[in-house]
């Protein structure tokens, strides 16, 4: 396998990691955090989570604009997800808006949209929301083809009085079909992605980044037994070719930088805590892995520089959580720890070998 050549940056490379997104909705266009109260039956949605049809529960949204004043729009909520739905004491909910009454507003074009929330009540619950809003956000610095998030300090108010008034820090994801029309992409439903379908920069960017939060729980191939491809990857692919696709991803709560109690390895892999990183990325051919590593390096500072200014991050895990980074970005500056730990130990050689073997027989 071919070591890594510093400096070496393929125009392939550069041309999938350039701005190729257009303008995103008024919502994701900036990072300050929104204060918002939601007034709902808030209690009657949780109590639906075992259900396999949820109905949407109607509430008011009101949340305050640039200028201070206070915006309300209608809103439904009900429980959204699997995981966290089923072994969470506050199950994540999903906001459906009206289109129409949107218009003009800070929540313009927004239809349903994803609430990451803490799972459990208390202060490391939350800690762990905003260590996962911060992976998306590192993505977002290392590639456009990544989904948008805002932070939101919302007040929950339960109009049954079943549950007592609180307030979370949480997080909402862009919408899967804003972001591949943002992209000119179109969203897949197949059933896996062969080896050769994959866009091969972008996937190796993928890999490297979930080495960095330590995420095994994830696919860029397949998906879960009787599921569509792939697991916790959303599958776009350009108009012109369906044969060239990226596996955008999302969902990070089992991650080694949130480091959740319920989180744990896989049992097929060789560590036993979440937080040891493990590179399962993909074989590529020669140069694909040592531009993204480019790539990624030159993002270093801005990533450090993220989890640093995040006010929302508690001093000593922020100092926690900078320390198990910097150990990341070490592998890099060490030849041998790069040539074990990443390029001896990808996945599907002999898939990759076939792969070159039939293109160099198609004359491709």
């Amino acid at each position: 396998m071919k070591t890594f050549v510093p400096g070496l940056v393929l125009f392939v490379l550069c041309a999938t990691q350039q701005a190729v997104a257009g303008d995103k909705k008024p919502l994701f266009q900036d990072d300050s955090v929104i204060k918002a109260v939601l007034t709902a039956p808030i209690a009657q949605a949780y109590a639906q989570r075992d259900q396999e049809v949820r109905i949407y529960l109607p509430g008011q949204w009101s949340y305050s604009d640039e200028n201070g004043e206070t915006k309300r729009l209608d809103v439904s909520i009900r429980t959204r997800g699997l995981f966290r739905r089923e072994n969470c004491a506050l199950p994540p909910l999903q906001l459906n808006f009206k289109k129409k009454q949107v218009k003009g507003t800070l929540f313009a074009g927004q239809n349903k949209l994803k609430v990451v929330a803490p799972c459990q009540d208390g202060p490391l619950s939350q800690q762990h929301v905003v260590l996962e809003y911060l992976a998306y956000r590192t993505f977002e610095i290392l590639t456009e083809r990544s989904f948008a998030t805002r932070l939101i300090r919302l007040s929950y108010v339960d109009t049954d009085e079943k549950k007592q008034p609180w307030t979370d820090l949480v997080f909402v994801i862009e919408d899967d079909n804003d972001l591949a029309k943002r992209l000119d992409l179109m969203k897949l439903g197949v059933v896996e992605n062969r080896f050769d379908q994959i866009d091969r920069p972008y996937t190796a960017l993928v890999d490297l980044f979930q080495l960095l939060i330590a995420n095994y729980d994830y696919s860029v191939l397949q998906g879960p037994e009787g599921r569509r491809c792939c697991h916790n990857t959303e599958i776009l692919a350009s108009p012109d070719d369906a044969d060239v696709r990226f596996a955008v991803p999302y969902d990070f709560d089992l991650a080694g930088l949130i480091n959740a109690k319920y989180a744990a390895p896989p049992s097929h892999m060789p560590i036993r805590f979440v937080r040891s990183r493990y590179y399962r990325g993909l074989c590529h051919p020669p140069g694909i892995v040592e531009d993204a590593i480019e790539h990624v390096m030159s993002k270093r500072e801005a990533i450090l520089e993220l989890f640093a200014n995040t006010r929302e991050l508690e001093a000593k895990k922020k100092k926690k959580t900078l320390k198990w980074l910097e150990d990341y970005f070490a592998i890099f500056d060490d030849p041998k720890r790069l040539q074990k730990e990443i390029y001896g130990r990808c996945r599907g050689e002999e898939e990759l070998a076939e792969m070159l073997e039939r293109q160099e027989e198609s004359g491709d």
